[in-house]
């Protein structure tokens, strides 16, 4: 199947074909002819599949410039709404249709400019998103197509109740409605329910590692985690690099060992960099500036980044289905990828989960000619002495 066949409108078609696709991802062949027939769709999908392009463009070959709100997308973070909304203004650059992005941590000036210059297509955060329907500057009365996106994510981040006032806010008479949703657990069963007509359901292999990733755990002393991280950057061949730790602190401080390390392109990204700062690190990261993002889930999630060769785990999520979500930056679009974890005793309980979680064993492996302390983890070793760090604060 091509573009071409999925009856997309001749200015989308265009543009997609401008981008150089030409056959849908599995997402795409099945989502987009539900939503060109007007049909509520609830849809789960791995990341890395196309899923944005599975909403968006039959959405936007459904209508024609108005100069009011018709398609409203919601997002769970700025990241995420930027990343949308550079695709919505791509794939609509043919059809005169405007785009507004709103989120929060910056002014309301450009954003209240946009609205009334005549957007037709909104992607927001929520709550930056009812601050602009208080301020009288976002209307939703000619509304058509609402896309929810990331909802377990919006759940987790304690958006639901901000995403039910919106729906409210919403025409109910002739609306479509569009749930996309890594996973699906009771809470977002019951809200589709609610806000969702007769959906139908689309879902490609969810909650699945990509075949196109190559993945493993390297067990470690926990004193030797920052040595492992800077010997597998040293002797692995790559590209771009993208690794995770599960404090905003820890990658901080992870960033600041590698450019002391001999790895001065790294740059961190969490929720308590500046707005500015965090679009510059992702920007920065696209463009080759920085070979290394040091980052919390805030990038796990749904960010686009192509060419990603390599993912990191600078320790084991605790959270089983991160692990999936990680590793996912890595091996895009079929193409190949590795991932690397590091484990250490105490995260033995979370690697069962992780392998559990996804069904399969993970190997363990060692990389050559790094000099291990002991642990119980490398159970092909015999206890040895352990070689004494210098004094100072150890970083568990």
């Amino acid at each position: 199947m091509t573009f071409d066949e999925l009856g997309l409108s001749d200015p989308i078609k265009q543009a997609v074909a401008e981008s150089g696709y030409t056959t849908p991802t599995s997402i795409q062949a099945q989502a987009i002819p539900l939503i060109l027939e007007g049909k509520d769709v609830v849809g789960a999908s791995q990341t890395g599949t196309g899923k944005t392009a599975a909403f968006a463009l039959p959405a936007l070959s459904r209508i024609e410039p108005l100069g009011k709100p018709q398609i409203l997308v919601l997002e769970p973070t700025r990241e995420l709404a930027h990343q949308v909304a550079e695709q919505f203004e791509k794939y609509s650059k043919h059809t005169g249709l405007k785009t507004a992005l709103l989120y929060g941590g910056v002014g309301y000036g450009e954003q209240s400019k946009l609205l009334l210059a005549g957007a037709d297509i909104v992607v927001a955060t929520p709550g930056r998103l009812v601050d602009h329907f208080y301020r009288a500057t976002m209307r939703f009365g000619a509304l058509k197509i609402l896309v929810l996106d990331e909802v377990d994510r919006m759940l987790d981040m304690g958006f639901l109740p901000q995403v039910r006032r919106i729906v409210n806010l919403c025409p109910w008479e002739g609306r479509q409605t569009l749930l996309f949703s890594a996973t699906m657990p009771a809470a977002i069963q019951t809200f589709a329910q609610w806000c969702l007509v007769d959906p139908v359901s689309v879902e490609i292999a969810r909650a699945a590692v990509a075949s196109s990733v190559t993945h493993a755990f390297y067990p470690v002393a926990m004193d030797q985690r920052d040595e492992l991280l800077v010997a597998l950057l040293d002797q692995t061949e790559w590209h771009s690099v993208m690794i995770f730790t599960r404090t905003r602190k820890e990658a901080d401080e992870v960033t600041a060992m590698l450019k002391s390390s001999g790895h001065p392109n790294v740059a961190a990204m969490h929720s308590d960099v500046g707005q500015r700062e965090r679009m510059e690190a992702l920007q920065g990261f696209r463009d080759g500036k920085y070979d290394v993002l040091v980052a919390t889930d805030v990038a796990a999630r749904g960010i686009d980044i192509s060419g990603v060769s390599h993912v990191i785990n600078y320790r084991v999520p605790e959270n089983a289905e991160d692990y999936v979500h990680r590793i996912g930056r890595t091996g895009r679009a079929a193409a190949e990828g590795d991932a690397f974890t590091l484990l250490t005793a105490d995260e033995l309980d979370y690697a069962k989960s992780v392998e559990v979680f996804t069904n399969q064993t993970i190997p363990r492996r060692k990389l050559e000619n790094f000099d291990y302390m002991y642990t119980a983890l490398l159970d092909d070793d015999k206890p040895r002495m352990v070689r004494r760090k210098p004094a100072g604060k150890k970083r568990r």
